[in-house]
This record gives C-alpha cells, structure tokens and sequence, in this order.
C-alpha cells in the first residue's frame, strides 16, 4: 500500500517499500515521538497543532479518477481496505488537527484508491511567517517540496552510477570536482561521495542553529553571501572524520549536483529530466539556481502529489515504471536497507530536529543513504508508500538542546 499525502519524498524500509514524509504546522509542545510500530494497512498521519485548513461540509468517500498519469485507479473494497478510517483522517486534517496537510492520497496494490485535497497556504520564502497565497490543492497543483527534492538528487545519483558515469559511492568526490582540488586539505580527501549522500563529510555546516531566513544558517548564507557556492562549502573546516559523525547539510547536497555535472556533462536539472522524471511520465520539475552555474541541489522542486506517488511507486517496483527500468534493483535494494550510522543511533530519531525561527518550512524527515530524507516508522506494512506535504513551522528544537521531540503521531487502521 502507498500513503500519499501531498507529494514528498521516497526511500524503503527494512525491504518493505515505504516512503514518508511531509510538511505540516509543529506546535512549541507536545509529546515524544512514537517508536516504530507494527502496522497492518495503515494510514500514518502527523498530529500536529495549528489553524489548519478550512473543512468542508461532509466527506464521502469519492474513487479517485483515472487521468493521463500512467496511475492506476480503483476502490478501497476491491483493495481490502475500510473507508471510515479514512474519511476520519481526512475530517481531522480539515479541521487543523495536523496544521496544514494538503492533500492525502492512498495507493495500495498498485493502485490508486484514495485521494483527497484541503485548501491551505502555499510556501513564499519571502512572506511573513513563510505564508504565501491561499490555495485550493487539488491533483494538478504542484507543491513545493523542499528538502524532499534531497531524495530526487540521491536517486540521481544512483542513477549515474547505473550508467557508469561515477564508479561508485566509495569513489572520492575529488575525482569528480577538477575544479575544485586546491581545497582538498586538512584530510578532506576522505570525504566519499557516500559521505555526502549520509551527510556525515566531516565539514563544518550550521543549518539547523537558525532560521531559514537568517544568514547565520549556512544554507542561507551560500546562497546569499557567496560568490562560488561550491567554494563555500568545501573551504569549511572538518570538524569531524569522515563518517564519522552526522550533520545536516544542504551544502552536501549542492556538492553532490555538481559532481554530477562534472561526471555526465550535464546539470542536475536536465541530467534528472532526462533520466528519471521522463522515464517516469512527469513534466520535469524545475531547479532553483543559486548562480548562473550552480544549482541548489537541497531540494525546492514543485511536484504534484501524484507525481510523487508515481516516484514512490516505481520504488515499490523496485526501480520499474511502465515497463522500464528507471532504476537499478540494486540501488532500490540499497535504498532498501538500514543506514544506522557509526552509533547506530541516528535513524533511530523518528524525526529531525527543527531549527528555531518563526514559521520557518521545512520536512519532516529521517536520514539515510539513498533518498536521505524520510519520515517512517520501522516497521511497514508490505508494499506502503506514504507521501505528506503541508506546512511546518520551524521552532526552538528541544531535542538540539538535550532534550526530545516535540511532536506526535496518529494511527489510522484502514
């Protein structure tokens, strides 16, 4: 079965297929996060606080119709599954329950069997709060994804290593930066291509001590205070040994762009067009360019729900989408296993910490190799994928001083 709600990013768990992940308004307090559980066809949904979406009158259950998608559609009895939990998912989510969560979206068996949209805000970086227009979601509305399109870079990637254009995720990101040799010291020639993709490089990166829209968070000063991005990043300091130690980094990820744009010859943006969203039947996203050479590689694609469930599902395919390879099983199976870390302790957070600043967007994710940002719980049902996007508000991250998260969680057996 395949969870999606408002379009995000994909990754496997445990060999059964799941991907988790969304944005919604996180309240100052709460409780600690759930643990993994043991599910049996389950909705998963994040219960969170805020002035959410508008409610309609009643809901009813609706079979979701077929468009020009590749999707297939049908209903939750042909599937085995119960349509009161779900309209009571979708009820709790219209009335602010979980914040903003704009739309939610169920395929199990290989179909598409659930599909329903709220109105809410959409993301403007430069608005009060983040808070953008008001927009009626619906399948054709594309959704910023934000640090989702991390997992979209990873599985670019895996992509460029299927076609022999990098050796591997142990081959040295120096063997891809020609450019950029002359900042290989201080024991950075360790740094892998794998390290970035785990975000444990080693380099000193602050992306989680201050709101996105300040410039003493390092993913905003790269984009606003330097003239070579990529120098930004790799003139950082190691803090720690490579593979060592995890630490969120956007800036990772922008290396990663440009390592495949030196290995292929073409930029992220066009090198994923052409090799995973047109395999896939979707319109390619377009890529925010911090510079005329660089892109930002961290993520801030739009997609529509539907688009990212078909790029969930051709994960549950293992790496098979209308007939083709888009991925090699190999990578999938990869994507598949666990990515503990050094103390086997960091995929154990059920979510990230949360930067502090007023209403600042962001995912709600976990970590991992290949697809590095997911949200799910340890335990998945055979063949669910669940997508969440909304809105988040970024606040002081308890756990970042000591103490634990600030969110929970809640079930919906269908």
């Amino acid at each position: 079965m395949l969870v999606s709600l408002a379009a995000s990013e994909v990754t496997i768990v445990r060999n059964r297929p799941l991907a988790v992940s969304f944005l919604a308004r996180i309240r100052p307090q709460g409780r600690p996060a759930i643990r993994g559980h043991d599910l049996a066809c389950a909705v998963l949904a994040l219960a969170l606080a805020g002035c959410g979406a508008h409610a309609p009158e009643s809901h009813v259950y609706r079979p979701p119709v077929a468009a020009d998608d590749g999707l297939a559609v049908g209903t939750l009895t042909e599937v085995g599954c119960e349509a009161a939990p779900l309209l009571q998912a979708a009820r709790d989510i219209s009335e602010g329950r979980f914040g903003e969560i704009h739309s939610l979206l169920l395929l199990k068996d290989g179909r598409l069997v659930f599909e329903a949209y709220f109105p809410g805000h959409d993301y403007a970086w430069d608005a009060p709060g983040f808070q953008g227009a008001t927009v009626d979601w619906d399948q054709d509305t594309a959704h910023n994804v934000h640090s989702v399109g991390k997992s979209i870079t990873s599985a670019c990637v895996g992509i460029a290593i299927d076609k022999g254009f990098i050796g591997g995720v142990d081959a040295s990101i120096w063997d891809y930066l020609p450019e950029h040799r002359h900042l290989n010291t201080e024991g950075k020639d360790r740094i892998t291509i794998e390290h970035l993709l785990a975000m444990t490089s080693g380099l000193e990166w602050d992306e989680w001590g201050a709101s996105y829209k300040d410039a003493n968070n390092d993913v905003i000063a790269m984009w606003v205070e330097s003239a070579d991005p990529i120098v930004y990043v790799l003139a950082k300091p190691m803090v720690s040994d490579p593979g060592a130690k995890f630490n969120y980094s956007g800036g990772n990820m922008v290396v990663l762009g440009e390592i495949i744009r030196n290995a292929t010859g073409m930029d992220i943006e066009a090198f994923s067009g052409a090799h995973l969203f047109a395999p896939l039947g979707i319109d390619p996203p377009e890529w925010s360019w911090i510079n005329d050479s660089v892109v930002y590689a961290g993520g801030d694609q739009r997609m529509t729900p539907r688009e990212m469930l078909i790029l969930g599902a051709a994960f549950l395919n293992q790496g098979v989408w209308g007939g083709e390879r888009v991925l090699s099983q190999a990578w999938v199976g990869r994507s598949a296993s666990p990515y503990p870390g050094p103390d086997h302790s960091w995929l154990n957070h059920a979510l990230r910490p949360i930067p502090p600043g007023e209403g600042t967007w962001g995912p709600l994710e976990l970590l991992g190799l290949v697809g590095p940002h997911v949200w799910a719980p340890r335990q998945a049902p055979p063949g669910l994928l669940g997508v969440w996007l909304g809105r988040t508000a970024h606040h002081r991250s308890a756990r970042s001083r000591g103490g634990g998260r600030v969110h929970r969680r809640k079930l919906y057996p269908v």
